[in-house]
């Protein structure tokens, strides 16, 4: 199960790795498996003064535990893409996906130095940072930072280079777990995420743009955040000025202690802006053991697709408030179905904890283990249910996630339809519906097309004409149309009065 929320107008998710390895897309390595590392010493912070006018003392904190920041050198073959804008030496260099106006080609092209190619391939490099977990050489970084590595390089503060090895990576919440081969390394100590309160003092040390044991500052700006393709991660946001090169580094609180790993920004430029988000320390950790442990990490999946609730579907529904996640599809014979889910629920809690925004529902789930059972409570047909399900495993199947539109305007539905024929039917693999014939006014409007298969009106499966217009006329303010375009299924609401 994953979900998806639409990225802000002109705003770009980047990822913050200096170079160019692994790109700014949403894939990442997956880390070889290898033998598991020595169990981490746990470490604890003790108390640091406080600086002028009661603010933490970061030169204490960076001081103490600096040195256990590593910056990450990386490099491997890329195949190089049959449609490149420009020649490597035509862009001083550079692979494909820098480009030459931005105001840090001329940066990025002196930092990084001309890449050979060969036959088709290209020699990448790109740079991070990541911090030291166990004495004995295990370190914490993001997975994006080794996507694609073929070595992997560690620095240590004191200028010592250690070649690592790539114990694994996970992909669904871009943690990385690597090894060097020395002992008595200082380390930091770990705090928990789950006490930072928004507005806390927070501190971040990195190697940004290659400018290694970099320190910046700033306030926890809130807690819980849902990304694109990052659905696994209740993200901390937090207005430490971070940039390419920052990834994988700790984010300390006020104590010292480290409470998240910088994974990403949002930005215009793919500079700081004030957004950056980083991975809470207790999912990083439970990730990291699984890892030392086995090689890899596992994950829970549900086996539905959801969808944002606004405040139209809130109406459709006869919600008290715009919250939950609406089920838009159950995967035939997963955990969901097996479960009683159906499509038209709206998740509100699982296992006592609110399901506020749709993308609490993947974080949650995605941190339980496949196999255990959990208590989901759903709005169903106006009335609150309680069901339990025994999740699945995410790396078997991953369900597809729906997206909604906005809202329409008030007017009438402004739909022509028909039943489905017996052939339809057959090809369609479907038993039930009625096909758009035409649209206009709202439900145009609210991205309703000719061709779509209107299956469901505020939950209920419709089968003919007269059973959409009496779901209509029983509704105040909107409805919503649960819709089948080219396989996929998703709420569309519509506003109707």
């Amino acid at each position: 199960m994953n979900t998806r929320q639409l990225t802000p107008t002109r705003l770009v998710l980047a990822l913050l790795t200096a170079g160019v390895l692994g790109g700014a897309g949403a894939t990442y390595v997956a880390g070889s498996h290898a033998r598991a590392a020595a169990p981490a010493a746990v470490a604890h912070a003790t108390a640091l003064p406080a600086g002028a006018n009661g603010a933490p003392d970061f030169s204490a904190i960076t001081d103490r535990y600096g040195p256990a920041v590593v910056n990450i050198s990386v490099s491997g073959v890329k195949q190089a893409a049959a449609d490149d804008e420009a020649p490597a030496a035509a862009r001083g260099g550079l692979p494909p996906g820098v480009d030459p106006n931005d105001p840090f080609f001329e940066f990025f092209r002196r930092f990084q130095g001309p890449q050979p190619r060969g036959q088709g391939d290209e020699v990448v490099r790109g740079q991070g940072s990541g911090f030291v977990v166990s004495a004995d050489g295990l370190i914490l970084t993001n997975a994006h930072v080794v996507r694609d590595a073929s070595e992997v390089i560690v620095k240590l503060t004191d200028r010592r280079e250690f070649k690592a090895k790539v114990l694994g990576a996970d992909t669904k919440t871009d943690v990385a777990v690597l090894k060097i081969d020395v002992q008595n390394l200082p380390t930091v100590p770990l705090g928990r995420a789950r006490d930072l309160k928004v507005g806390e003092w927070v501190l971040a040390i990195g190697s940004p743009f290659g400018f290694e044991n970099s320190v910046t500052a700033g306030v926890v700006s809130a807690k819980g955040r849902s990304l694109p393709d990052d659905s696994f991660v209740p993200f901390i946001q937090t207005d430490v000025a971070v940039n390419p090169g920052n990834s994988g580094g700790p984010l300390f609180n006020s104590r010292g202690e480290v409470v998240g790993i910088n994974s990403q920004i949002y930005s215009r430029s793919g500079g700081y802006q004030g957004l950056a988000f980083a991975i809470p320390i207790e999912l990083a950790t439970q990730v990291k053991n699984q890892i030392v442990a086995t090689g890899k990490a596992r994950h829970a999946r549900l086996g539905v697709s959801i969808q944002e609730v606004n405040q139209t579907l809130a109406d459709s529904f006869k919600l008290d408030s715009p919250e939950g996640a609406l089920v838009s599809a159950v995967e035939p014979g997963g955990p969901a179905a097996k479960a009683g889910l159906k499509a038209g629920d709206v998740i509100r809690q699982v296992n006592g904890q609110r399901i506020v925004a749709s993308g609490d529902l993947p974080a949650l789930i995605g941190q339980s283990a496949p196999g255990s059972q959990v208590t989901l409570e759903v709005w169903r047909q106006g009335r609150r249910e309680s069901l339990t399900a025994q999740l699945g495993d995410a790396g078997e199947k991953k369900a597809q996630v729906a997206q909604a539109g906005s809202g329409a305007e008030q007017g009438k539905l402004g739909l022509a339809r028909r039943p489905l024929q017996a052939q339809e039917q057959r090809e369609g693999g479907v038993s039930q519906g009625l096909v758009v014939v035409d649209v206009g006014g709202p439900a145009e409007r609210a991205g309703v097309q000719p061709g779509d298969l209107l299956m469901a009106v505020n939950g209920t499966p419709v089968q003919s004409v007269e059973q959409v217009r009496a779901a209509v006329a029983a509704s105040a303010k909107s409805v919503a149309l649960l819709i089948r375009r080219d396989g996929d299924t998703l709420f569309v609401p519509v506003r109707i009065g």
